[in-house]
């Protein structure tokens, strides 16, 4: 696919489906910028990077945290002199039932998965609407979408963030700018709890047509498409990468 010499930032790089995109973007040809709160020089998905052959950075960045994000997007251009591609990915659960989730528990997640989200968009929608192009794809969840038990927190900030990305790719069409989003259903340290008890597991396989989860591989490529030349005229749409789970 073509993202041969695009630039992309990928936020939560340091696993899951994170640490699969910014391999896979490697792969196709993009320098990376691999963002996470906790990433270091030797984490596994640098290694796999490197053995990519490509250019790439990583930064310690709290996407909560606006000034970090800036600065982040500015060392990103000054080294890179671009950015082409933003995966926004970044994300975090604190599960309670509404009556018992506290203050903090709503604060923290709204700040990451959705404020975060903002953070990135803004930062780096400066610079693509300059070079008039663009590619910003979003990580909502089905928790999002249809809702779901004991994460009220998450799910206001998912429905956020798809809500977010319409808006958002009706704002930056006219600049060349596509605004998707994706919904996965893949097994990682997240949904460790779910896919790892029989009793959690079993409840959701059975909500999954395809009958089983995603390897965090199995979305990569929707990505790495979304990033890509080859879905120049897909923006504001979002693709459930989740088995069948839920049906738009």
């Amino acid at each position: 696919m073509r993202v041969e010499g695009k630039v992309a930032i990928v936020t939560g790089a340091r696993q899951g489906i994170g640490e699969s995109v910014a391999v896979a973007l490697a792969r196709e040809g993009a320098a990376v910028v691999m963002i996470s709160r906790s990433i270091s020089p030797d984490s596994p998905v640098v290694e796999k990077v490197k053995d990519c052959g490509g250019r790439y950075l990583t930064m310690n960045v709290d996407v909560g945290d606006h000034q970090q994000v800036q600065k982040m997007v500015d060392e990103t251009i000054a080294a890179f002199g671009k950015v082409d591609i933003l995966f926004n990915n970044a994300g975090i659960t604190r599960p309670a039932m509404l009556w018992k989730m506290t203050p903090e528990q709503w604060d923290e997640v709204i700040r990451i998965n959705l404020t975060g989200t903002f953070n990135c968009m803004r930062s780096v929608a400066k610079q693509m609407i300059e070079q008039k192009s663009g590619s910003i794809i979003n990580v909502t969840s089905s928790a999002g979408l249809v809702g779901t038990i004991g994460q009220v927190n998450y799910t206001a900030a998912k429905g956020g963030v798809y809500a977010l990305t319409k808006s958002a790719a009706k704002e930056l069409a006219k600049y060349g700018i596509r605004v998707n989003t994706i919904a996965p259903m893949a097994e990682t340290e997240m949904t460790k709890k779910i896919s790892s008890d029989p009793k959690f597991s079993a409840k959701y396989l059975e909500r999954i047509p395809l009958g089983r989860f995603a390897s965090p591989d199995e979305i990569s490529p929707t990505v790495v498409f979304l990033s890509s030349d080859e879905s120049s005229y897909i923006t504001g749409q979002i693709i459930c990468v989740d088995g069948g789970m839920v049906m738009m």
